[in-house]
């Protein structure tokens, strides 16, 4: 197994925003602009949002975000780059939010991920998240799945 850390990162990093910006692009390719809730960069970069980059060595393979959202927490930027897939990032990605979620003393889990998606959402529900109706700012539309999961 390949020694990857999961480590807190910086979105503005060449390599973060470098992985950063290829899920963007990807997600304006699938989706329509009134449907991509994904953070800028910038937005990224706020007290309230803690992010983390999974490292093969020096190199950036995978990225994922939580916003403190007071009684939630919500996963943002999830992202691992195509050709590091196989490798388990995702799923240490995921155990690296949990654990900070649960250290920031947040007792759920959200998120919302596209219809599209569908190795996100294996990814997910193997972690145990269920589906779940909108929250926090999230309008219902035609492309949006919402998940949650109680870790507590």
């Amino acid at each position: 197994m390949p020694d990857i850390k999961v480590i807190p990162g910086d979105p503005r990093d060449a390599q973060a925003t470098a992985l950063l910006r290829q899920s963007h692009s990807l997600m304006q390719t699938l989706f329509e602009p009134e449907e991509n809730h994904f953070l800028d960069i910038d937005e990224l970069c706020v007290p309230s949002i803690r992010f983390f980059v999974a490292r093969e060595g020096t190199t950036a393979l995978g990225c994922v975000a939580l916003a403190n959202k007071g009684d939630y927490g919500e996963i943002k930027s999830m992202f691992v780059d195509p050709r590091a897939r196989g490798k388990g990032i995702a799923h240490r990605l995921m155990r690296k939010i949990e654990e900070e979620a649960r250290a920031q003393g947040l007792a759920t889990v959200k998120l919302e991920t596209g219809d599209k998606l569908t190795q996100a959402h294996s990814l997910y529900k193997a972690h145990g998240y269920t589906d779940c109706g909108p929250f926090g700012d999230y309008k219902p539309n035609k492309t949006s799945l919402f998940m949650t999961k109680d870790i507590a």
